[in-house]
């Protein structure tokens, strides 16, 4: 699978919010929150179900893929999305490992499964 989903029974405020303290405690901060409902409703677009996308970034685990191949940048940051369906909370996010894939590198499949290991265990920790 390329991606890696959770519910929980918490809100999406809630859910937000404890997932930005477990995300610094993995040393990933929060660049960019974009708020896709609110966005298509300001364009005219009846779109009802709150939807965030959450940029998040190590700015050395960053550097370090960059070092490798520039165009791991094609994959930053990574995002992890809030969002409710079917009246329950979910957080999902691509998988690293399922991304790099596709630049055919070793050392750079070895980092992104540490780097997913770490997202998700953020992600499991604010449920």
């Amino acid at each position: 699978m390329f991606d890696y989903t959770i519910e929980t029974s918490n809100t999406m405020e809630e859910t937000i919010e404890k997932l930005k303290a477990t995300l610094m405690e993995e040393k990933f901060g929060v660049l960019w929150e974009f708020d896709i409902q609110a966005k298509l409703q300001e364009k005219g677009l009846e779109f009802n179900e709150p939807y965030k996308v959450l940029e998040v970034c190590n700015p050395h685990e960053a550097k370090r893929v960059l070092d490798k191949n520039k165009m791991v940048g094609y994959f930053l940051p990574c995002k992890i999305v809030v969002y409710t369906d079917q009246g329950k909370t979910k957080i999902g996010m691509p998988k690293p490992s399922a991304l790099i894939q596709n630049v055919n590198d070793e050392e750079l499949n070895e980092i992104a499964l540490d780097i997913e290991k770490r997202l998700m265990s953020a992600i499991d920790k604010s449920i």
